[in-house]
């Protein structure tokens, strides 16, 4: 009998994320966003709260809410792709401390 090679880490990792994630839309919204938005202004803000829609995203200056406040559009078009369909209805961009400077 052959034995296989060890899987990657990350195609591991990547099959536990995805069993223990939260369930709701902005856990899936957070999933995403890395790829949605890029890395560059994933880096600078990312998605913080979701209400019937909604989606708050804490950004870390005034200059990344208006920048992202421009894509917003581009952005509910390329999540709503991302999760089979618009469950997000905008986005609001708010300035504060994003989750993953802390």
């Amino acid at each position: 009998m052959r034995r296989l090679a060890p899987r990657p880490l990350s195609a591991a990792l990547t099959d536990a994320v995805g069993d223990v994630r939260p369930a709701g839309l902005l856990a899936a919204v957070q999933s995403a966003w890395s790829d949605v938005a890029g890395a560059a202004l994933a880096a600078a803000a990312s998605p913080a709260a979701e209400r019937e829609g909604t989606v708050t995203v804490t950004c870390e200056s005034a200059v990344w809410a208006h920048e992202l406040e421009l894509l917003g559009p581009e952005l509910l078009t390329a999540l709503a792709s991302r999760l089979d369909g618009p469950l997000v209805t905008k986005f609001r961009f708010v300035v504060g401390s994003a989750p993953n400077q802390r």
